[in-house]
């Protein structure tokens, strides 16, 4: 997952999914009725948060059946006689609470109105929790399949991601088996009743959004105001056609850096597709040096990649620029390390819920030629990228993507973003589309649009002022909204 900025890479970490073949019989199930409240014992927990644990059966099927914890932490309104009610949310990739204690800006600004209550999926959790669960095992590097592409290491990465999830199952125990985003749907709703709202107030961000979506589904005559922005869709029941969402995205956004590039960047006044076409041609023929090292053709394709994230536009510009030059050391430095760092459940969970099985070598091979005719440069590589997190893991509790059921539900407010592939926008545009009564806003910037302009400090943007308006007082924007892209435009040129 590549870096966005500072804290907020943990908000967009865990994002890229891929989708399995099958509908899920559990989503098809009604609902359990929603328990009866509970109180929650909020202390002070630092950060200017109080702090309290939901008590959640591991399985809302067999509620009871034995049981787990959430956490919680509120940021309580500033002016409780502007207070709204609670607006609860999620800002995705895994953990909330800690990257909201490290850039509390992020939502800081929704305490006008709202007590903002931060929920923690299971098997993450605020520092120092029992909840946090940390698996032995370290993920593998999701770029490994792009970078040694052959059968032998198909099977390497395997192992070493079967090591991972059996790592994850050994530390979370029987908790493990309620990894999956409708038993977190079902988390919410234990939520909403405790906090004594009789509807769901909701914000998700990125994998935040297939929490909010399943929560559509069960409880449609609970939802109240609900905002999907960075949206990871749920709704493709093919595999092959998600994939396709990604790749083509992916190389949308080449052409968009291009766009960027043209008004001024560190290639002067070179068209950004003719270098990477040069670039790419040149370590086909030879490896591109650099330095001590040198730069094959699938090293080029992921570094590329990993510069295609909207902040790192400049990085990727400069070494681009030095690789032209005859030195491709600076793109080298955009590789990513061979392991995706400390494990946690997150990943377990994405791979329930978006492919618990996953195709094999040879039948990926041929999904993978049809991506490639459809996405040549670069967007291709992507059904790699995507097939690695989940390539190797256990059988275990599934919610397979399926299309959208929400019925009778009020219009939901979708935030899409022209310069997201992390979340690709061709995908949100999908579910979107299934929404009854939505609005959609597009805008110019990438993922995490509305968390990450709130950190920025940049005031009152469209974007903004569209959520806030939303969220506060029920207002939807005009059909066919847009936005300007207020980070892109302060992209530094280099």
């Amino acid at each position: 997952m590549r870096i966005l900025s500072g804290a907020l890479a943990v908000l967009a970490s865990g994002t890229m999914m891929v989708t399995a073949p099958q509908a899920s019989a559990q989503a098809l199930e009604i609902a359990p009725h929603t328990p009866a409240p509970v109180a929650l014992n909020w202390a002070d927990c630092g950060d200017g948060m109080e702090c309290s644990k939901l008590t959640v059966p591991i399985d809302w099927k067999r509620q009871d059946g034995p049981k787990t914890q959430v956490d919680l932490a509120r940021l309580p309104a500033r002016d409780p006689a502007r207070r709204l009610g609670s607006l609860v949310v999620n800002t995705g990739g895994g953990a909330t609470i800690q990257p909201v204690r490290s850039m509390p800006s992020v939502v800081s600004e929704l305490t006008s109105w709202f007590d903002v209550v931060l929920i923690d999926p299971r098997g993450m959790g605020d520092r120092g929790s029992a909840s946090l669960v940390e698996c032995e095992a370290p993920p593998p590097g999701l770029t490994r399949l792009i970078l040694r592409p052959g059968e032998k290491d198909w099977h390497t990465h395997a192992r070493a991601n079967a090591a991972y999830d059996a790592s994850c199952h050994e530390a979370m125990g029987a908790a493990y088996t309620g990894l999956t985003s409708w038993q977190v749907a079902h988390d919410l709703e234990a939520l909403r009743a405790a906090l004594g709202e009789p509807k769901l107030r909701y914000f998700g961000n990125s994998y935040g959004t297939v929490y909010g979506q399943a929560y559509l589904e069960s409880f449609p005559t609970r939802v109240g105001r609900m905002v999907l922005d960075g949206v990871a869709d749920h709704t493709r029941a093919s595999m092959e056609r998600w994939l396709l969402d990604n790749a083509l995205t992916e190389e949308r956004q080449l052409g968009r850096f291009r766009d960027w590039c043209a008004t001024g960047c560190a290639l002067g006044g070179d068209d950004a597709i003719e270098v990477f076409d040069e670039l790419l041609a040149r370590a086909r023929r030879t490896p591109l040096p650099a330095g001590v090292r040198t730069v094959d053709e699938r090293e080029f394709l992921v570094s590329v990649r990993e510069g295609l994230a909207p902040p790192a536009w400049p990085t990727l510009a400069a070494a681009l620029r030095k690789a032209a030059d005859g030195d491709a050391t600076d793109l080298a430095r955009l590789l990513p390390p061979a392991h995706e760092g400390r494990g946690y459940t997150s990943g377990p969970l994405l791979c329930h819920d978006f492919m618990p099985r996953v195709p094999g070598y040879r039948s990926f091979l041929s999904i993978e030629s049809r991506l490639r005719a459809a996405a040549p440069r670069i967007g291709w590589i992507q059904g790699r990228y995507q097939v690695a997190r989940c390539l190797g893991m256990g059988e275990g509790p599934s919610y397979p993507p399926h299309p959208l059921r929400a019925k009778g539900v009020p219009p939901v407010l979708v935030s899409i973003g022209d310069t997201d592939d992390n979340t690709p926008n061709l995908a949100a545009e999908h579910m979107a589309a299934q929404l009854p009564g939505v609005r959609v806003v597009r805008h110019g910037d990438g993922h995490a649009a509305y968390l990450m302009q709130s950190a920025s400090g940049l005031g009152a943007t469209c974007l903004r002022r569209h959520v806030h308006d939303y969220l506060t007082a029920g207002t939807l924007p005009s059909v066919g909204a847009r936005c300007p892209g207020d980070l892109v435009a302060r992209i530094p040129r280099g």
